[in-house]
């Protein structure tokens, strides 16, 4: 028996990462899962690494609400209904100072990831009201999210992600009534595309080591959040809603400070790209 047996998610920006790490797990949890990209190649890739019949692949661009709404209908048609959302998908900024961005990107990263979770869950919540639905909402907080987490030289990223918290609570406050859960999860450093640092602008290239110093100490892999997904897309969370949980929480991040040191001195220290 799996936590999230019969349960049926659609997870956005899914064919890598993070949200293909959730995907994994919630399918090992006995969920069926409808995974999105902007890309037919990457749906393709990714939907092969799953038993069959337990994901589907559908192109969405979350930026666009229509896309969103569609991706409702399939996921509905494809395995009944839809118990989970999880407002995965999103982009950073590159590593420059504010005098140094580029407005195109900055907008971009405001859309995908600000104007992506409204719409997410605008359309989730009404989907399930609409079919009498205690669902699940997720959205992904990150770096900017709290009070003490500053992010200079990608403030884009870093306050679309203040947003999304300040978006997440005012939603759950609207809906507590509902018995939909409206929910938050930080997954913590992990070392993906949007970290890497493949083809450095020239501040990063400056802030080079204390960058990978960083990721060296607080990268987990993805797995951790994934976990905490499940528990939220379980029924841990019925009734409940405004929930935040994170990956990289006080006490993690004091243990993973505190072994530092002896993941280095073991040559531990997991410097995978997922």
């Amino acid at each position: 028996m799996g936590k999230l047996d019969h349960k049926v998610a659609i997870i956005t920006g899914s064919t890598r990462g993070i949200g293909k790490a959730i995907a994994h797990e919630f399918v090992r949890e006995g969920a069926k899962v409808v995974i999105t990209s902007s890309s037919n190649a990457n749906i393709e890739a990714a939907v092969a690494e799953f038993p069959s019949g337990t994901v589907h692949g559908c192109l969405c661009n979350v930026i666009s609400i229509a896309d969103v709404e569609r991706l409702f209908a399939v996921a509905a048609a494809r395995f009944g209904t839809v118990d989970c959302f999880i407002n995965n998908a999103g982009i950073s900024d590159s590593f420059r100072s504010i005098t140094d961005s580029d407005p195109d990107e900055w907008g971009k990263v405001i859309d995908t990831n600000i104007k992506g979770t409204y719409n997410g869950c605008r359309v989730a919540i009404s989907y399930f009201i609409r079919k009498n639905i205690k669902g699940k909402v997720i959205n992904m907080a990150g770096s900017g999210t709290d009070r003490d987490s500053n992010t200079p030289w990608i403030s884009a990223y870093g306050s679309t992600k203040a947003a999304i918290a300040r978006l997440t609570y005012a939603v759950a406050a609207e809906y507590r009534h509902t018995g939909i859960s409206v929910m938050l999860l930080h997954p913590g450093l992990v070392r993906t595309g949007m970290v890497s640092a493949e083809n450095p602008t020239p501040e990063l290239s400056h802030q080079l080591a204390t960058f990978n110093t960083i990721l060296d100490i607080f990268a987990q892999p993805p797995s951790v959040a994934a976990r905490l997904a499940v528990k939220l897309a379980s029924n841990w969370s019925d009734s409940k809603t405004g929930i935040y949980l994170s990956a990289l929480s006080g006490l993690r991040k004091k243990g993973l400070l505190l072994t530092y040191p002896f993941r280095k001195l073991l040559n531990r220290i997991d410097r995978r790209t997922y």
